[in-house]
Formats: structure tokens, sequence, C-alpha cells
């Protein structure tokens, strides 16, 4: 396998955009660990905290399959500290080898992939107080807040701080983020997406705890997702499959569910 990505690898992710949208820009970086025979599996792992990505063809055999095992094996990826996203058959291989050899895989988390190509009127979005505020350094400390308490809630990706502030400031350069200011100029809420050939992925969906169930998300998302529709993209994101209200807020602006995929570890 190769050590490095070109065309071949991006075209064959293009058929799977919705589920691994997120594979596609990651490659585009410095990774730890890039292989690829470009055309029936891609390994990918970025850098810790985060996890590692897997991805073979949805036809994929059980000696491919056992490649896979393989490699993440050589590469000290199922020591237990690491997370794998893939495609459920390959998933459950993996954890069946596992428990063949004496170890324990699970599933971490489940994921939707959603894209919205038609945003429902705005009259059926409930109406709530403040509006969109569109990032600016004037707001780093604000985003790393954010980023921070995001983090730290939802147990994924926990850095220190001075790493949320130096994600937070790469961000806002990158010129999509945004949050919803209540009518007392209160931040109370996060979005932000990241373009990636016509797609713009919605990330970093959080509301403070004291102000949960109040709309704001809903109204957030939906402002954000208008702003990249402007711009000539398709919203996309994904979201814990398990976790319903969410799932609810965005099947209620217009997204459609694409692709499910799964942490294991």
């Amino acid at each position: 396998m190769d050590t490095f990505a070109d065309e071949r690898d991006f075209k064959i992710l293009e058929a799977d955009k919705y589920t691994f949208f997120v594979l596609a820009r990651i490659m585009k970086r410095d990774c730890k660990l890039l292989l690829t025979d470009h055309s029936r599996m891609i390994i990918c792992y970025s850098q810790s905290p985060f996890p590692v990505w897997i991805w073979t063809s949805d036809d994929a055999t059980q000696e491919e399959m056992d490649k896979a095992w393989k490699q993440a094996s050589e590469h000290g990826f199922l020591d237990g500290n690491h997370g794998i996203v893939m495609k459920y058959e390959p998933a459950e291989y993996f954890m069946k080898r596992a428990s063949d050899e004496g170890k324990k895989l699970s599933i971490l988390k489940n994921m939707f992939a959603y894209d919205c190509p038609k945003l429902v009127d705005e009259a059926k979005i409930t109406k709530v107080d403040g509006e969109l505020h569109h990032c600016t350094m004037e707001d780093l400390e604000e985003l790393t807040n954010f980023k921070e308490n995001f983090h730290t809630e939802l147990k994924i990706d926990v850095q220190d701080r001075d790493t949320y502030r130096k994600d937070s400031k790469t961000i806002i350069e990158d010129g999509h983020m945004y949050l919803w200011k209540n009518a007392e100029g209160k931040f109370v809420a996060s979005c932000n997406f990241r373009v990636s050939n016509n797609l713009a992925s919605l990330s970093l969906v959080y509301t403070l705890k004291d102000y949960r169930r109040r709309h704001y998300a809903e109204n957030l998302v939906y402002q954000v997702s208008k702003e990249a529709v402007k711009q000539g993209l398709l919203p996309s994101l994904y979201t814990d499959a398990d976790y319903a209200a969410s799932n609810a807020c965005y099947t209620k602006l217009g997204y459609i569910l694409r692709g499910k995929i799964c942490t294991i570890g």
C-alpha cells in the first residue's frame, strides 16, 4: 500500500461523500499514517486524540477485511486507546475477530450522515430571540470556551486549553464560524462549517447547558445552513445516531439521512 493519496483516492471517496466526507478533508493534511491502495482500502490517522479512519469498498472481501485488521494491529490501533471509524460490515468483522483472539472491541458510537439539498421554509422554524453572529478574532476566547465545554462534556478529542485556542483561531480564520447571540447579548450556541469540494460540513453544534430546549441550536443551524447555500455549497453533517433530539432537529430543518457509520474501540 502507498503512503500518499492522489486523485484516485478522492475519486473513490466521492462515491461515499456522505459518510466519508471528513476523511477526504483529513487526507489533505499532514497525517501520522496514511495507507491506501487507491481503489479498495484507505487507512488514515491524523494524530492523537483523533480516531483512525478505515474506508473499505462496500463489497470488501473477507481477505480485504483481514488485511485491514492486520494493518490496524501492526500500527497499534487495537491497543484500547484508539477509536476506529468504519462501515458496519467491517466493524462487525473486527469485533468478531477480536473476540476470537480473546480481545474485546465494541461500538462506541453510532453515527448518521446527513445532507440538506433543500432547507424547509423559514416560517416553519420555531422563532427565538437573538441573532446570528459571525465570529471574528475578537471572539477568540469566547469560542475557546465553547470548544472546551463541547469536548469536555462529550468526552471526545479532549485536549488542553491552549490547543482549543489554537484550533479556534484557525476556525475563525477559515471564515465560517458562527455563534448565536440572544437578546441579552449572551452567546448561547455555536456552529461552524468547513468546505470540502461542494460540501459544507457542519460541526461544533453546541448549546450551553443553561440555554437548552429553547430552540437556539435549531435557529443557528438553519441560518448557518442558509449561509452555506448562499455560497453554492451543500450543507452536510454527522450526528450521534442515538441522540434522538438532534436527529429530529436536523430532519425538521430539511436534512436527509444518507448513510451510517460507527466508531469502534
